[in-house]
């Protein structure tokens, strides 16, 4: 059963995810419970390590000292934790990526959704980002992001967040 579209807000759903990378180092578990308090940035993305992914994982570190300290940024997919340590370590990424390999995060986020790629029908995440106020609240919502767009939309995000 599909969950109703998530809207600016509405509270943010509460999760607890394996963290790794940035702060967390080697991996923490992490609540939105326990970040309450500063502003949180949720950036879905399909995979680690594929074209669109990078460039918009290089982006936000390229932009980093203008994000760090002012919300607590998560990149998330489904994908290991394992796969995130070779993703991070790679491209020296300098915040942490949620692992989400039973599609938890995705489903109450509503962007696990049905994608096409020439002509094949798939379940994939969609490119969505989600800027959650100190509070808990959804305060943005980024959909079908552009990985090339990604920085400047976060930056007007959480600017008026």
């Amino acid at each position: 059963m599909k969950e109703p579209e998530l809207k600016i807000g509405a509270a943010a759903p509460a999760f607890s995810a394996t963290a790794v990378g940035g702060k967390y180092g080697a991996g923490e578990t992490v609540t939105l419970k326990q970040l309450r308090g500063s502003p949180v940035v949720l950036y879905f993305y399909p995979k680690d390590d594929t074209p669109g992914c990078t460039a918009q994982a290089c982006g936000l570190r390229d932009a980093w000292s203008e994000f760090e300290g002012v919300a607590e940024i998560f990149g998330v997919s489904v994908d290991s934790t394992g796969s995130h340590e070779k993703f991070i370590a790679k491209y020296h990424l300098p915040f942490p990526l949620l692992s989400d390999p039973d599609k938890e995060i995705v489903n109450d986020y509503g962007i696990w959704v049905e994608k096409s790629m020439y002509g094949r029908k798939y379940m994939g995440a969609e490119r969505t980002t989600f800027v959650i106020d100190p509070r808990g609240r959804i305060a943005a919502i980024l959909r079908k992001v552009k990985p090339e767009e990604h920085v400047a939309q976060l930056r007007a995000a959480l600017l008026t967040a």
